[in-house]
């Protein structure tokens, strides 16, 4: 029989060790990734037919990799395995185009059980989350997170900023100028309303944008 391929991405290599173990007699696992940019430029050669992943990794978070994913490869599904337990995160993660939103603490169980509703093309959403998830969006007291008004690229560069790189680093690693990311910036702060660039880190890590 053949197997489903899946990608594997968290920052913490003895998790991604231990999930590639559990999974390997069921799944063929194509590959291990701690950063969200390597992520996005492997799942482009490999074409997984699954990318479980984290949310919070370094120089690209997993939200914004899997969005990125879902606009190139829409085939790929996306199952996220993290500790955010964020109703509000959830919710973007879902509309992003997730297939599964698990917890780590959730049964290996779980995890296989998920994997197969999604193999099936059904979305999993852990119960521990999905009872407060639905309350809250259902009373409307759920809002949109504040990053949602940023491009995409805006985003990255608000990710890699909160993370502490340079100008120069940022434009090295999106292979822009370092004039360009100073522009993003800039329109960041002006559609925001933030006065200072600590007021952007700030959100960055409000917002769940940075590796935990």
């Amino acid at each position: 029989m053949l197997l489903h391929r899946i990608l594997l991405a968290d920052d913490h290599a003895l998790l991604l060790d231990a999930f590639s173990k559990l999974l390997e007699p069921d799944f063929t696992v194509v590959g291990k990734l701690q950063n969200g940019r390597s992520v996005l430029h492997e799942a482009r050669k490999l074409r997984p037919d699954i990318i479980l992943l984290d949310m919070h990794m370094p120089l690209l978070n997993g939200l914004e990799a899997g969005r990125q994913i879902k606009k190139l490869m829409p085939e790929i599904q996306l199952v996220y395995l993290t500790v955010d337990e964020d109703p509000e995160l959830v919710n973007e993660a879902i509309q992003a185009g997730a297939s599964g939103y698990l917890i780590k603490n959730s049964a290996a169980s779980e995890l296989f059980h998920a994997l197969r509703e999604v193999v099936q093309g059904r979305v999993y959403i852990t119960p521990l989350l999905k009872q407060a998830m639905e309350k809250k969006f259902v009373q409307g007291t759920g809002k949109r997170l504040m990053t949602q008004k940023l491009t995409s690229r805006q985003r990255e560069v608000l990710q890699l900023l909160g993370e502490g790189h340079s100008m120069k680093q940022i434009g090295s690693i999106l292979h822009v100028t370092p004039r360009t990311v100073a522009f993003h910036k800039y329109r960041m702060m002006e559609d925001l309303r933030m006065k200072s660039g600590a007021e952007l880190i700030h959100l960055a890590m409000q917002e769940g944008l940075l590796a935990k």
